[in-house]
């Protein structure tokens, strides 16, 4: 038997195959130690660039994806990442992956200098011109006999009889008026008094001319409209007993009406008289109405903190009626910050005294922000103009600024809550 398995090891053949077996044996023992060694490093590797999400307001969370906190149900942070870190950041700078900015939806804007302008939006109303209102009055003391005017909003015209009025004192001065006629040749001066108190009381010269002609007193007196317009307010009913000087009727002549906006304290220094404005109605739609603004008023209202802004405009088509609701904007030029870097209202975080905004560092692999502290300028609206603390060229964070600022503060880092960072 020893014999048998001599002569067989000693077989060419035989030591071939046992030579070729433990080669591949060894060969698949190497292959899987590396593949090993291959698997963990890119475990590992993988491990090193993974996210770690958590809430700004308990750090103690931490989860590898977005979502929402389980205390509070908040939207999750990035906090940072452990791996891909870039020598050219610097060390006081909020480092995120491109995958984190993305899921935060983090956005940036490059400054850069401009003549800055202010867009100033205006609440108003159509109102009546008042230098074109007047009152109707009765001239005389008696009793209103008929009314030819009935309601508000009728339309009158000048010379146009509103209204007729029985007057015992108007019978008797129109009696003195004949008897003067009578003496005129005697005694002229009698009757251009007679003639002038009637005047007086509006009676005009054809109706005292008609009166001395028919040579019969009329107790009946008619009240003329003394301008062209609408009744906008009716005071008194057929019968009423009325005094000389009495207001029968408030008429206002629409050909031109004011547009009147409540301008907020701190919009009034953009705003000057001869400013064109625009404005819109909301009763006409897709049409636009301009004009200038004639009058501030100088005295702000205590309640709501805004003072008057009048603009007069013309009215022929009578389509502005008193009462409409209409908003304007203007564009005021800051001459005084020409060639000022204006940035978006989004980027800037303000903490009491302080405003600070978020700045991209350049030439990194991975995005990198740092804190700057701000001057601001005037507010534009949508955007700020900048005094000092960035300079043109920069890139800002215009979408975001906050998540990044959370990450600072749990990292220990400058934010808009920690001026020196924890060292």
């Amino acid at each position: 038997m020893n014999a048998y398995i001599k002569k067989t090891v000693n077989n060419r053949y035989v030591r071939y195959g046992l030579a070729l077996a433990a080669g591949l044996l060894l060969g698949w023992l190497l292959f899987k130690g590396s593949s090993s060694k291959e698997e963990a490093g890119r475990h590992v590797h993988e491990q090193s660039t993974e996210q770690v999400w958590t809430c700004s307001m308990h750090p103690q969370i931490r989860m590898d994806k977005p979502g929402k906190c389980p205390i509070c149900a908040m939207d999750l942070i990035p906090l940072k990442t452990s791996g891909g870190g870039d020598e050219a950041i610097d060390p006081n700078a909020i480092q995120l992956s491109k995958e984190a900015v993305a899921l935060a939806n983090i956005q940036t804007t490059k400054v850069s200098r401009k003549n800055p302008v202010k867009s100033v939006r205006l609440y108003g109303a159509i109102q009546v011109d008042e230098r074109l209102s007047q009152s109707q009055t009765s001239h005389v003391n008696g009793r209103i006999e008929e009314l030819l005017v009935n309601f508000t909003g009728e339309s009158v015209r000048q010379g146009q009889t509103i209204a007729t009025v029985y007057s015992p004192e108007l019978l008797n001065a129109q009696q003195e008026l004949l008897e003067a006629v009578k003496l005129q040749s005697a005694q002229p001066l009698l009757l251009q008094a007679a003639r002038e108190k009637l005047r007086l009381w509006k009676l005009s010269d054809e109706q005292i001319a008609a009166i001395e002609q028919a040579g019969v007193a009329n107790p009946l007196v008619e009240i003329k409209a003394n301008t062209n317009g609408v009744i906008i307010e009716k005071i008194v009913n057929q019968g009423d007993y009325v005094s000389q000087g009495s207001v029968l009727f408030n008429v206002a002549n629409l050909s031109q009406v004011w547009a009147v906006f409540d301008a907020y304290e701190p919009d009034l220094p953009f705003l000057k008289t001869g400013d064109r404005l625009e404005y819109t109605l909301q009763s006409l739609p897709g049409k636009t109405f301009s004009g200038k603004i004639s009058f501030i008023n100088p005295i702000l209202d205590p309640a709501t903190r805004t003072a008057k802004i009048r603009v007069e405009t013309a009215n022929p088509r009578m389509e502005l009626m008193p009462g409409m609701f209409a908003n304007a904007t203007t564009n005021a030029p800051l001459n005084q910050y020409k060639n000022e870097i204006v940035i978006p209202k989004s980027s800037v975080l303000w903490t009491g005294k302080r405003s600070v905004v978020y700045v991209k560092q350049p030439d990194t692999e991975n995005p990198a922000f740092l804190l700057r502290e701000v001057e601001l300028g005037p507010s534009l609206g949508d955007s700020y103009v900048v005094l000092s603390g960035i300079n043109d060229g920069d890139e800002i964070v215009s979408n975001g600024a906050f998540v990044i600022d959370a990450s600072a503060q749990l990292e220990g880092k400058r934010s808009m809550m920690n001026d020196e960072g924890r060292p």
